[in-house]
């Protein structure tokens, strides 16, 4: 072996060189992941973790008491305002996830199964409201629920009134119909993933052995579009439960939602414990509801198959 020449200095085989990490598969995906862990841990996990620690001190005007206690749970779970307030958010939410998955299922499928080469262009045509604010969107929707133009013709050529009618306005019914229209679009879009991910051969064997469309759907499409289905659930009951600005300017009095009682604790009120135990209060039921629902889907899903 000859040695190296003067005044080039021999490197260590490959082999031998340390690296500053190892290289690892585990290593890597670690190194990809912390920063959004890192970000996620600071501006998710410690908020709630602060949250849940205030639901359990007391509020003694402007002094916090940091003594354990539980009657802010207490107080959120038998008090008759706060505890209707969150039924009715939960019928809420659960109304509009009907709704809006009943009114984006067919558009969803129409794109995916009819659109042919222009499914981009469908699917960028249902993203258009989006191009506006949501507060201009719900005042929007509220200028045209609170002129219901067909019933103002018929009172006013009874002659009962001269103002324009808001039936339709300041109750539950507006709130639930203005939170359809703001989340359909985020309906379309994963229950048209899915019916993107089924095999149309499958579709095909089945007529060829004597399925007709309904049957077929009912046995094949339905079923394997249900994860977009469960996914399209999530995704609108979870933030409806806990929207604030739509039951406020749409709900009116009889439409109040729970989010407007956990505002005013932080707000006004000013009893931010109380208002602490509210929120874990939902956040609770909230999940254990998207998980009965998430169950409840895949039941049916196995049995339609």
């Amino acid at each position: 072996m000859t040695a190296p020449a003067e005044g080039i200095v021999a490197l260590p085989p490959a082999r031998n060189r340390k690296r500053p990490f190892p290289q690892t598969d585990t290593s890597r995906g670690l190194a990809l992941v912390s920063p959004t862990l890192v970000y996620a841990l600071i501006f998710l996990v410690v908020p709630i973790l602060l949250v849940l620690a205030n639901s359990f001190w007391t509020q003694h005007y402007l002094t916090i008491d940091r003594t354990f206690t539980l009657d802010n749970y207490r107080t959120a779970l038998t008090d008759p305002i706060y505890r209707d307030l969150l039924l009715r958010s939960l019928w809420v939410s659960l109304l509009v996830s009907f709704f809006t998955v009943t009114l984006a299922y067919p558009i969803a499928y129409f794109i995916s199964f009819k659109g042919g080469r222009h499914k981009g262009l469908w699917l960028f045509l249902i993203t258009i409201p989006f191009w506006t604010s949501y507060l201009l969107r719900v005042m929007s929707w509220k200028v045209i629920l609170g002129y219901n133009g067909v019933l103002n013709s018929i009172l006013m050529g009874l002659g009962i009134t001269s103002e324009p009618s808001t039936a339709l306005l300041y109750n539950t019914t507006a709130v639930v119909i203005t939170l359809t229209h703001a989340w359909a679009t985020f309906a379309v879009l994963p229950i048209f993933v899915s019916l993107e991910k089924i095999d149309r051969t499958l579709l095909e064997a089945a007529t060829d052995l004597g399925d007709g469309p309904l049957r077929s759907f009912r046995r094949i499409t339905l079923p394997l579009s249900m994860p977009g289905i469960v996914s399209a659930v999530m995704i609108v009951m979870i933030p409806t439960v806990g929207d604030y600005v739509t039951p406020q300017l749409v709900g009116g009095k009889d439409g109040v939602m729970i989010a407007s009682a956990i505002q005013a604790q932080f707000g006004r009120a000013a009893n931010w414990p109380l208002g602490a135990a509210l929120s874990v209060t939902t956040m609770a039921i909230v999940t254990a509801m998207a998980a009965l629902v998430v169950f409840s889907l895949r039941g049916i899903a196995r049995r339609m198959r």
